[in-house]
This record gives C-alpha cells, sequence and structure tokens, in this order.
C-alpha cells in the first residue's frame, strides 16, 4: 500500500490545466459510435473512466473489463443491447456491488436481451445486442441519472424513439439536461416534453467535430484550496472553463461564492474556453444548509470545506451517495472522525456538522477505491499542516494529474511504499 504525506506551500499561486470533462466526455463517445462517424471528439478526458471506455468501443471484445467505471458500466449496458454482437461486461469487485436492476428492467422492457452472469440485480452481465423497439417507459426518478442518461442516449437508434417519463423525485436533473445537450448537438431530436418526461425521436446521429471542455468537478478541489489557505493574497487560474456550462458542476462558483471564494470569467462568450481566476474575500456565514441532489459530486468537497473553515452544515439530497464507488456518506463520518470532526448522518439522505469535535486520531486517511475521498481531503493539509492519504493512486479515475498539479504548485508530497 502507498501512503501520500501531503504539506501545503505557505503562499498559493497556481495556473492549473484543468483535466477534460469525464461526464462530457463518456457521453460524446457513446453518441460518436452510434453516430457511425470516424473522427473522435477532441481534448477528451484521459482518466481511467474515459480510456476503457475508449478501449471498449474501438476492440469490442467479448468480455469488456470496465474496472470501476460505474458511467461505463450503465452507458454501455445500453450502448450494447442495440448494438449488433454478444458481449460481457464486468468490473472490479467493487463494481459486482453496485446495483443495475433498474436499467436493466428499464432494458429489458424495451426490448433488450440481457442475462445476469452472476447475483441477480447486479454485473456482470451477457448482452445479446440487437434492434430493440423502444417506445413508452417509466422508470424512478430518484436512482442514478446514470440509467436515465444510458437510456436517453440510445432513445434516437430505437425503432419507435423513446418516451422516458421519471417517476417521483427527479435526481441530479443538470446531468440529465448535460446528456440532451450533447445528445442535441449530435442532431438528435430530444427534449422535455412534460415537467417529468422526456421524447426522443427516432432519428439517426449525425457524425460532427466535437470539442470537449474541461471539467467543473476538478475544479471544485481548487476552489476548495482557495477557501482553506491561510494566504490572503492566494490567486488560482483554472483553465478551460466555460461560463454557462451546461456542466452540473458548475454550480461549484455559486457555493463557494458563500464561503468568501469569488469567480471571475476572462470571457463570458457563449460556448467559448476560457481562463477562470479565483480570489479570496472575508466569509460571514455562520453556517451552510445545501441540497446537493442535483449536484451530488460536490458534496465530499463542501464537506471537508465547512469542517476545515469551521462552519457548521446541513447537507441534504445525499440518497445517490450510497450507490457511489463506496458509501460516501458513511466514508465521510469514519474518516473526518480521524481528524477530529463528528458529523451524523439522518433518513439515508442528509449529513449534518454541528461543530462537534474529537481528539484526532492521527491515523491515515483511507481512500475506498473512491478518487474523490482523496481530492476531497488532500486539501486539508493546509487547515492541519499536513495530512496522510492512503492509496492516492485512485484518482486516476478521474483527475489523474492531480498529484503532479498539487507538486507543481508547491505540495511537499512525500510517498511511503
Amino acid at each position: 500500500m502507498t501512503t501520500y504525506t501531503i504539506t501545503p506551500p505557505t503562499k498559493l499561486q497556481a495556473h492549473i490545466q484543468l483535466p477534460a470533462s469525464k461526464s462530457i466526455s463518456n457521453r460524446a463517445l457513446i453518441i460518436h459510435a452510434l453516430s457511425g462517424g470516424d473522427i473522435l471528439p477532441q481534448n477528451l478526458s484521459d482518466c481511467d473512466d474515459t480510456e476503457v471506455m475508449i478501449r471498449a468501443l474501438r476492440d469490442m471484445p467479448a468480455e469488456i473489463d470496465i474496472k470501476a467505471a460505474g458511467t461505463a458500466m450503465r452507458f454501455l449496458t445500453a450502448y450494447l443491447s442495440c448494438t449488433a454482437g454478444t458481449h460481457a461486461i464486468t468490473g472490479t469487485k467493487r463494481m459486482k456491488q453496485r446495483p443495475i436492476r433498474i436499467l436493466v428492467n428499464a432494458l429489458h422492457y424495451l426490448g433488450a436481451d440481457i442475462q445476469y452472469l452472476g447475483e441477480e440485480g447486479f454485473p456482470p452481465l451477457l448482452i445479446n445486442g440487437k434492434q430493440i423497439e423502444g417506445g413508452h417507459l417509466d422508470i424512478p426518478g430518484n436512482v442514478s441519472s446514470q440509467y436515465i442518461s444510458a437510456l436517453l442516449m440510445i432513445g434516437p437508434v430505437l425503432q419507435k424513439g423513446l418516451e422516458l417519463r421519471m417517476t417521483g423525485e427527479i435526481v441530479s436533473r443538470p446531468y440529465i439536461d448535460l446528456t440532451l445537450c450533447t445528445m442535441r448537438e449530435f442532431g438528435a431530436v430530444a427534449d422535455w416534453s412534460d415537467i417529468d418526461t422526456i421524447t426522443v425521436s427516432p432519428s439517426a446521429y449525425k457524425s460532427r467535430p466535437y470539442l470537449i471542455e474541461n471539467d467543473w468537478s476538478a475544479s471544485s478541489y481548487w476552489y476548495e484550496m482557495m477557501a482553506l489557505s491561510a494566504d490572503d493574497n492566494a490567486q488560482i487560474a483554472l483553465e478551460g472553463l466555460m461560463d454557462g456550462s451546461k456542466q452540473g458542476d458548475s454550480v461549484v462558483k455559486y457555493i463557494f461564492s458563500l464561503l468568501g471564494v469569488k469567480t471571475q470569467f476572462a470571457s463570458t462568450d457563449a460556448c467559448k474556453l476560457t481562463t477562470v481566476r479565483l480570489k479570496r474575500h472575508r466569509c460571514m456565514l455562520p453556517r451552510l444548509d445545501y441540497d446537493f441532489v442535483n449536484s451530488p459530486d460536490l458534496t465530499q468537497t463542501l464537506v471537508v470545506t465547512c469542517c476545515g473553515m469551521g462552519i457548521p452544515f446541513r447537507f441534504t439530497g445525499l440518497a445517490s451517495l450510497k450507490i457511489k464507488e463506496t458509501d460516501r456518506v458513511v466514508a465521510l463520518k469514519t474518516e473526518l472522525r480521524k481528524l477530529g470532526f463528528i458529523l451524523t448522518d439522518e433518513n439515508d439522505d442528509t449529513l449534518v456538522w454541528t461543530g462537534e469535535r474529537c481528539v484526532p486520531t492521527g491515523e491515515a486517511i483511507n481512500t475506498y477505491e473512491d478518487h474523490r475521498m482523496a481530492m476531497a481531503l488532500a486539501p486539508m493539509a493546509m487547515k492541519l499542516g499536513s495530512i496522510r492519504i492512503n492509496h492516492p493512486e485512485v484518482v486516476s479515475k478521474s483527475y489523474p494529474h492531480f498529484w503532479d498539479d498539487l507538486k507543481r504548485v508547491g505540495f511537499d508530497i512525500n510517498e511511503k511504499p
């Protein structure tokens, strides 16, 4: 096991080329494959999740191992079900514990041929691809938005298209809108036809050049560093972001404005990649209450930031965190207690910190095969003086050069096997 000891710089001056958006990359790759085009999208993410998607779509082996890539598992399950050929799709031990029954049931209803190769309701799967009829489908709206996005993206190639009605509360709506936006940029006719229904017409995708913007989710860790830095003159510039981005996690700029981190765009032109500059101002916020139902991947960043700043919080809308790379609610409670913070949870969807502290244990932070645990907790070194993190290599899932970027701006990272 590798452990990093991370010590922060006294001054924070950073100019960072963020990684490309994993969310957009993986959507664009599926749609590109369905379009039959031969020019890959530009500025594809170099993270693990996108690499496994590229290899699977390029090689189409009889057994596809997507490792820990949840997006790839959901998106490829739908893609393979309507693409000629027979394939098994599998992943890591944790992936085989992540539920997929709702997506498989939905695809069965539309006419897909999918069998479980292990425990029913979980990967691995055997998929016999064929032409699928499509039509009307109801699906719970409070499950992973990746199920919904997977179904939407194959909608144009179904014989009858797709009318997808989401029942109950709809979570992560911005990710659904991101999928629709990407589909339309490739020529799909797809949009909300009612408050809870999306209609996708049967029509061929059109191959086209496509440029992927950089990742707002990755920017969140730099917002966190700005908020936690003791350097009153700290400045951070982030490259390749876009004002008016369809990425749901672009809401990070609004949340952190409440915590004293202000965002300035070099250009506010629509669809133009630009430089974002962060500056810190005084934060007077006594506590933060926020519903993360539309941006669950920012939860870990904001939990650690608020603890580091001494700002009590009540965060709701976290039900989907239990089926991520790990149970992120339990992981946050466990690891922050090591640092002296006592968090409580309620109703499987709420995380609370009242300001209660305990004696830190001094233990290294565990990452649970979860990239966001490592990246969200690393900036806490700026408050604690240093922090130790086990299995730091997990960042390769979404931000492979995260540690290199930290070293570049003056963090000392000491590796111990």
